[in-house]
């Protein structure tokens, strides 16, 4: 069974994400950063996967660094590094027999030698899908375990309640005893 490291370009992301591309067309581009990253956590969170998210320093300038925040790994590219670049090398060191590397992007870049080596490309709007399904999924499993929670609540254990049912079952046969 082979790990799995999706590496996400971010800025194609939000690119292509109607409602990210939105807000960095509105001069908020922060917000959309944040909400990528919101949303590619909770997907972490669903599917283990190992998650590495791209930004490319022409859009903020400073020295590349690499941190990990709430379990995602978040690399800004140097300044003469675009993400492209960085991504091909990251994903081709990555890739390996244990390892199944996935590059999140809709660069169509055929000069990735790196699906060439076995990575696989799902563009923006695939794992746009794929995490969307997954948060569904997950909210609708919560919504249900919460529905046997509120059930499992009752004061009355099995046997009361089949006691009880047997109560109102009597209560109703004498009451139509007594109107015929």
């Amino acid at each position: 069974m082979k790990q799995q490291l999706l590496i996400v370009d971010a800025y194609n992301m939000i690119g292509n994400w109607p409602e990210l591309n939105r807000l960095k067309q509105s001069e908020r581009l922060p917000d959309a950063r944040d909400e990528l990253l919101n949303v590619l956590t909770e997907y972490k969170k669903i599917t283990g996967l190992n998650i590495s998210v791209i930004f490319d320093a022409m859009y903020v300038p400073g020295n590349s660094k690499r941190y990990r925040q709430a379990d995602l790994e978040i690399v800004w590219t140097s300044k003469n590094q675009t993400a492209d670049s960085y991504i091909e090398k990251y994903a081709a060191e990555q890739q390996s027999r244990v390892m199944q590397v996935t590059v999140a992007t809709s660069d169509q870049a055929e000069q990735w030698v790196i699906f060439s080596e076995g990575a696989l490309r799902i563009p923006a709007l695939e794992l746009r899908k794929r995490v969307h399904e997954a948060l569904k999924e997950v909210r609708h499993t919560a919504v249900r375990s919460q529905d046997l929670g509120a059930v499992r609540k009752s004061p009355w254990d099995a046997q009361q309640l089949s006691a009880l049912d047997q109560y109102r079952q009597q209560l109703e046969r004498e009451h139509s005893k007594h109107h015929h």
